[in-house]
């Protein structure tokens, strides 16, 4: 569905942000429908869509800032998470298996956090 596509497009690109990105996608499709049976043209309406994608892409690209540092990654992921401790380990994870690497978060049975390499 188209709301699933979304939410698998902003999680690929942003990593977050499907919650958001699915009611965004939710209410265009409602309202879309809600237009189209009120007689509006559904290409004029898809076109303008499109467009406005475009104009809202472009406007977070240009305020977007790279996230660079162990600091501004730690911080980033510590604000993702709700929480600085969980931030600073996976900028530890980060500065170990690099840009391209992966890293995979688990539930444990042990308590606590811990980071594993392999």
């Amino acid at each position: 569905s188209l709301v699933k596509e979304v939410a698998k497009k902003t999680d690929d690109v942003a990593g977050d942000g499907t919650t958001t990105a699915t009611v965004l996608a939710q209410a265009l499709v409602r309202e879309g429908l809600r237009n189209v049976a009120a007689g509006a043209n559904p290409l004029g309406l898809k076109r303008g869509i499109e467009k406005a994608v475009e104009k809202i892409t472009e406007t977070l690209l240009k305020s977007a800032k790279e996230v660079e540092t162990k600091d501004q990654i730690a911080a980033t992921a510590g604000i993702s998470a709700g929480d600085q401790t969980i931030g600073d380990l996976i900028a530890e994870a980060m500065d170990k298996v690099g840009n391209e690497g992966v890293i995979t978060v688990e539930e444990s049975n042990t308590f606590g956090l811990q980071l594993e390499l392999t």
